[in-house]
């Protein structure tokens, strides 16, 4: 005699036979949950034992930066370009700020957050995520108000153009990822290496033509500087603040196939040993 089998019956709670509740294979947007965490707990770690929380995430880079440009322009009352050393500078310091803080940031990913990479539903990637979003969020945010409240504050004689700001973001953006990526796996792979990179990088604010035009430069030093990222990143900001400012120099596809390149590379090794680091 044939058997007829009922489907087994589930009560509101999603509970089977027994009142034991299915167990789900897979979480729906696991790494998104996974990387929001990270992201509170960056903002938690970083700012959250401090009167004003994240605000001075975005306080202290722009007191920073608002204090230099004052001693600066009062230092030097023409710039070598424009008529306002304030905006000048701005154009030159924001984007050198953003590659140092996104791209050391991104660096001590796995570092930051060994202790969780141990749980199957937060990677590297997830980590990594987590820090480029919030960094880049947070960077974004500094360089709007300060030149927000230079162009309205001072008369700078600028035509800001909303497009070129943006590509010169994306394109040091595209830099401090990729480098970042890279010195994370070197930083947790050979600890040694984070001295040598601090000691290698000092020379960059003075390289990265934040106080000149690269145009000045003699020909035999331009030949050496222009293979410096940031000095076409700043070049681009500054050409998208000086409209008349030609800007030759500058190339898109090496800064972005640098950037792409270091990221590619930086990647293929944590997938590769991500693992070994967490371990070690």
């Amino acid at each position: 005699m044939a058997q007829i089998f009922f489907p087994r019956s589930k009560d509101a709670a999603g509970r089977g036979p027994g009142g034991l509740r299915e167990v789900h294979r897979q979480r729906r947007f696991a790494s998104l949950r996974a990387i929001m965490a990270l992201v509170l707990r960056e903002m938690a770690n970083s700012y959250g034992s401090s009167p004003g929380g994240y605000l001075w995430a975005i306080a202290e880079p722009v007191g920073g930066i608002m204090l230099l440009t004052l001693i600066f322009s009062l230092g030097f009352r023409t710039p070598p370009m424009g008529t306002n050393f304030a905006i000048f500078y701005a154009t030159g310091v924001i984007p050198f700020i953003g590659f140092l803080s996104v791209s050391g940031r991104i660096a001590q990913s796995i570092k930051s957050s060994r202790a969780l990479l141990d749980y199957p539903a937060v990677t590297f990637m997830d980590a990594l995520l987590a820090k480029v979003f919030f960094n880049v969020i947070t960077q974004l945010l500094v360089a709007y108000i300060v030149f927000s409240f230079i162009v309205t504050t001072q008369e700078t004689r600028t035509d800001p153009q909303v497009i070129g700001i943006a590509l010169a973001f994306l394109m040091v953006f595209t830099i401090a990822i990729g480098v970042g990526t890279v010195n994370c796996f070197l930083f947790t792979a050979f600890p040694w290496w984070q001295q040598i990179w601090s000691i290698v990088t000092r020379p960059l604010f003075l390289l990265s033509a934040i106080f000149f035009i690269y145009d000045d430069v003699p020909d035999a030093m331009q030949k050496w500087i222009w293979y410096n990222p940031l000095v076409h990143v700043v070049g681009q900001m500054r050409r998208s603040f000086y409209p008349s400012y030609p800007g030759d120099y500058i190339s898109y596809l090496y800064v972005f196939g640098v950037g792409l390149v270091l990221i590619l590379v930086g990647l293929a090794f944590l997938q590769r040993y991500h693992r070994d680091l967490i371990n070690s």
